[in-house]
């Protein structure tokens, strides 16, 4: 389906904005309702972007530059939080490399990110996002994206090194089977691929660290993810919340009435 906005490009042979008055007039009010409603709330995609396609994805020209540093389990926590000791001692030496620490929680249907960035040892940039209903994996995958997007666009910066207690969505990022989160891959693989083609040299890294390792930078993170209180929230009419809730009301009101009908027809 195509935008109501792009007027100047060809319509599709079966587009709605292509059908008579008469024709319209035919059509059921849902069929209408959802065309405008998934033109005018979701963000548009397409499973042929650039970044998806054979030869031009980021695993394909810069699998050296993309490094996963897992927690195995033939190590136990203290040996991998000594490891994460050892890559901050080690990054705090170089002006070129920055550590953003993420983490997200939910409460009361409420989701908030959160990110700190260092460099040279010392924090620079602290973020905090919040979403109402949204899922774990999408405020994960959003704190990530902002990390990327924060560190990729700071001066200087040649090396990226992500923490996170969900290694399993950052690996979504890379994931080209179909998902409901390829809009947030498509853009940080856009990011990645803007920041590769920077320089040869320039790379990422993905650091699991989870929760329970008490780790003092991604505690402090975890810690204000799980305290900070967001204003209450109150969608507009035109919100993606309140949209859904009002066509699954009257989507409910017409069957109950549709029911009742045929029980009275059955009387």
């Amino acid at each position: 389906m195509e935008s109501p906005h792009s007027a100047s490009t060809s319509q599709h042979p079966t587009s709605l904005n292509s059908l008579t008055r008469h024709q319209c007039s035919l059509i059921k009010s849902h069929l209408v309702d959802m065309d405008n409603r998934f033109n005018g709330i979701f963000p548009s995609f397409t499973p042929l972007h650039s970044e998806l396609s054979p030869g031009h994805r980021v695993i394909d020209n810069f699998s050296n530059q993309l490094v996963f540093n897992l927690h195995s389990k033939q190590n136990d926590d203290k040996t991998h939080t000594q490891q994460l000791d050892n890559m901050i001692i080690k990054s705090s030496n170089s002006l070129s490399t920055t550590i953003v620490v993420t983490d997200a929680s939910i409460k009361n249907d409420t989701a908030t990110s959160i990110l700190h960035m260092y460099t040279y040892n010392n924090p620079i940039v602290k973020t905090v996002h919040y979403a109402v209903h949204v899922t774990s994996t999408e405020v994960e995958l959003f704190a990530i994206r902002c990390s990327i997007n924060q560190a990729s666009n700071h001066d200087g910066i040649s090396k990226i090194i992500i923490v996170t207690d969900s290694i399993h969505v950052a690996k979504k990022i890379f994931d080209l089977s179909l998902h409901p989160f390829q809009v947030h891959s498509v853009a940080i693989l856009a990011e990645l691929q803007k920041f590769f083609l920077q320089h040869r040299d320039n790379s990422i890294e993905f650091w699991k660290c989870s929760s329970h390792l008490n780790w003092s930078l991604h505690k402090t993170v975890n810690k204000e993810s799980k305290v900070f209180n967001s204003s209450p929230l109150f969608p507009y009419k035109t919100s993606l919340d309140l949209s859904k809730k009002s066509e699954c009301d009257d989507i409910l009101n017409i069957w109950k009435m549709t029911f009742q009908a045929l029980d009275l027809k059955g009387k």
